[in-house]
């Protein structure tokens, strides 16, 4: 295995057994590895990257793990970063649905995510305030930040201001030039598949993870249409996979691997976890080979851009819907304002130390 490889093994193995709070918490601690830390790239890059996985289905944070793999370490980094960014969460994933199947019980970790919460909030403070600085190169494109933010906090879809965003600063560029450019679309996977054979599962979460745009909130309501309504997953099963997805680390598409697991034990698991992630493996890998090209085209530049803006004005209004829902009482704003300064002190502090601060601290002072 060569170095840079063994680089990427590392970091998203490590990211994916301590990368809790979704994915803005996840991008922030991606942030925190390859720029701050390891300075694989600067915050250009990385917000360039950021708001090319923005424009294609599936989990954001996923995928660009994937793509940061690719940049360090090829294609072998590319496959690397995927899979070890996930497997954490669908092994944890898995043992926690085969003791829910066996005692009908989610097992009591709230405690522990207590402190996590307001931690992870101090992260993703860090990442936001470099990002914002790399993302704003004009006047025009702060007042798309401004707008965007304002918009995510009034509870615009995420995917309407990124796109919208983008969309109406290329349409500023064509005024300006005139010039033409090409659009990109994503391929829409039709049709349902109504069953709970293995090849059911399979086909129905390739679909989700082929179109799905927006958070993982937006996935539980396409499998609520999907198995729900039909009748295959109860509406119980679906909500106790939603409570998996927020306290396990990794990605929160890992909940359909409990889902799987509740449908058609082991191999359902298998089968929903493979669907759903492999359309992002696919699109980052079709992604990469066009973005240097794409790149070169002013208009799609442009675009990109106020995307890049959008993209860390929707992070920052997370963040602050997460600190309103997190920071509860002087315990949580402790534990909040103790991280930020520990970061700020020590910007190179591998983030799982603050995960791990974070869940400890939370644990002790719940039994004050």
């Amino acid at each position: 295995m060569g170095k840079e490889l063994k680089e990427v093994f590392n970091v998203f193995l490590r990211l994916g057994l301590t990368a809790f709070g979704g994915p803005a918490a996840h991008i922030a601690m991606m942030r925190q590895e390859v720029v701050a830390r390891r300075k694989w790239m600067d915050d250009s890059a990385f917000i360039r990257l950021l708001g090319a996985t923005n424009l294609i289905p599936g989990p954001n944070s996923t995928e660009l793990a994937i793509h940061l793999g690719k940049e360090r370490a090829g294609w072998r980094g590319l496959l690397t970063a995927g899979a070890f960014f996930i497997l954490p969460a669908v092994v944890i994933t898995g043992f926690i649905s085969w003791l829910y199947k066996a005692y009908g019980t989610l097992p009591a970790v709230e405690p522990f995510i207590y402190g996590i919460r307001p931690a992870i909030i101090a992260v993703i403070i860090m990442a936001v305030i470099p990002l914002t600085k790399a993302s704003v190169k004009s006047t025009a494109l702060a007042v798309v930040g401004l707008a965007a933010l304002v918009l995510a906090l009034l509870g615009i879809s995420e995917i309407a201001v990124m796109f919208g965003a983008g969309l109406l600063f290329m349409l500023g560029y064509y005024f300006k030039t005139t010039r033409q450019a090409n659009g990109i679309f994503p391929l829409l996977f039709l049709g349902s598949y109504q069953t709970i054979s293995n090849t059911g599962l399979f086909l129905t979460f390739l679909k989700i993870g082929a179109i799905l745009y927006g958070s993982g909130y937006v996935l539980f309501a396409f499998i609520d249409a999907e198995l729900v309504a039909t009748g295959i997953l109860s509406r119980q099963q679906l909500m106790d996979a939603i409570a998996v997805g927020q306290f396990t680390p990794g990605p929160v598409f890992s909940s359909v691997t409990f889902i799987g697991y509740q449908v058609n034990g082991f191999y359902g698991a298998l089968a929903a976890t493979a669907g759903v992630f492999l359309p992002s493996f696919v699109f980052v890998a079709l992604l990469n080979m066009i973005l240097h090209k794409v790149n070169k085209n002013k208009a799609f530049s442009a675009f990109l851009d106020a995307v890049n803006v959008a993209s860390v004005a929707v992070i920052a209004a997370v963040c602050w819907q997460m600190g309103r829902e997190s920071i509860i009482g002087w315990q949580t704003a402790g534990i909040g304002v103790v991280s930020l300064l520990m970061l700020a002190l020590f910007p190179r502090l591998n983030s799982a130390f603050i995960v791990l601060f974070g869940s400890i601290s939370g644990y002790l002072l719940t039994l004050l």
